[in-house]
């Protein structure tokens, strides 16, 4: 099916073409066909042999590309709402951890979890996004630490690719924090991982991934773990300096990690060895909000040159948020970037930092994955904070959210 989506007042490309860094048309209509985009620009140069499609007419709103939502945890069971409680009450993270909550008590319950539980539970955290606006999304293992939980986590992340309408990109984190079956033999459950998961894992993921920061796994551990993930494929990302200064961003650099995730506590210098290994920096100011702590330093990051991504690091304990345009919102007005920058980092920064290139953009031959605000502007998702302003949205070209009654 072929359409002109119309009366677009800005359009946001994020076309490197385009003097500005959103690549902005105005006045703009967008061409559809296939499911692809077939051609941009101004409404006024539509070529003819497009003048008579069908047109679907955006009523002078903002149109941009679907959110990229670079790095979750969105398939779990349980919640953890009484540990924020007690955080707000003044608790550490690190002091929750110790006494058996954290991560370990989300991995009691998605341990005890079918998968038809799993997949129910994170497809409802799914149709939350794309009403939200998010078209792609990534998602990592963890929660089982074990080899059947983490296979069946995985297997869910595989079924939601076939049935949902947001695309899943797979990440195996199989190292995510010892498990206190192995608090004794720290070796042990490396080796585990080595030997036991991740030739079962592998085939169903595309990244192998490992928390490399206090309370987690050393900068050894962690090149160990990466280079078995090699082994079997698997490219390199890592959650680093987040609960303190790790190293692990080094190891990032060192390894070309695809992605460095979280980087609190990331220093200049380091975050130059990143830019010069072709390391996304991925960014989750949600996860400063909820716990508290001061933002990623996005502003010193985006200056030194290092590509930034921004995601919901959706998640039971740390960052309980579908929403990208909250982080958007915040990345914007406590992070330190402009509106633009956020709006990249949410659309193409994400399709980058997944090595999606035709995501996060509207250009001929790219999907068709768009969304309609119900506003005249893309700063109106920062300058808005709390309101969910989409209004439609479409995903390879078919209208999948349409509260607008666009297809009227």
């Amino acid at each position: 099916m072929a359409f002109v989506l119309g009366d677009i007042r800005e359009l946001v490309t994020n076309a490197p073409t385009r003097p500005d860094l959103l690549g902005v048309v105005s006045d703009a209509a967008v061409v559809v066909q296939g499911g692809n985009v077939e051609w941009v620009g101004p409404e006024e140069d539509l070529p003819a042999r497009f003048r008579g499609l069908r047109k679907v007419d955006a009523g002078g709103r903002a149109v941009l590309p679907g959110f990229v939502d670079a790095h979750t945890h969105c398939v779990f069971a349980g919640d953890r709402a009484d540990e924020f409680a007690r955080r707000l009450r003044g608790e550490s993270y690190e002091e929750i951890l110790a006494a058996g909550g954290g991560i370990m008590s989300t991995v009691a319950a998605t341990r005890g979890a079918t998968g038809m539980e799993l997949f129910n539970a994170a497809t409802a955290r799914l149709d939350r996004m794309l009403q939200g606006g998010t078209t792609t999304v990534e998602i990592k293992s963890g929660y089982g630490l074990d080899i059947a939980t983490e296979r069946r986590t995985l297997e869910v992340i595989r079924a939601l690719d076939e049935r949902h309408p947001v695309d899943t990109v797979p990440t195996f984190l199989g190292a995510h924090v010892v498990p206190p079956e192995f608090r004794d033999d720290r070796d042990g459950y490396v080796e585990l991982i080595e030997v036991g998961m991740l030739p079962v894992c592998a085939p169903l993921a595309r990244y192998c991934d490992v928390f490399c920061d206090d309370g987690a796994f050393t900068v050894d551990e962690a090149r160990r773990v990466l280079e078995a993930g090699r082994r079997y494929g698997l490219k390199p990302r890592l959650h680093v300096e987040q609960l303190g200064h790790s190293g692990g961003a080094a190891l990032a650099a060192e390894v070309g990690a695809v992605s460095a995730d979280h980087l609190d506590h990331v220093t200049e210098e380091e975050a130059i060895r990143l830019r010069d290994a072709g390391t996304i920096a991925v960014l989750l100011p949600a996860v400063a909000l909820s716990m508290r702590t001061p933002q990623p330093p996005g502003r010193m990051l985006w200056d030194l040159g290092v590509p930034v991504a921004i995601a919901t690091d959706c998640n039971p304990g740390t960052s309980y948020t579908e929403s990208m345009s909250l982080v958007v919102a915040l990345a914007a007005l406590e992070m330190g970037l402009t509106p633009e920058e956020a709006i990249w980092s949410a659309t193409r920064g994400g399709a980058l930092a997944l090595e999606l290139p035709d995501r996060g953009w509207v250009v001929p031959g790219a999907p068709a994955d768009l969304v309609v605000l119900d506003a005249p502007s893309s700063v109106h998702i920062p300058y808005r904070p709390g309101t969910n302003l989409v209004g439609a949205v479409l995903k390879r070209g078919a209208f999948v959210v349409d509260r607008l009654n666009l297809q009227r």
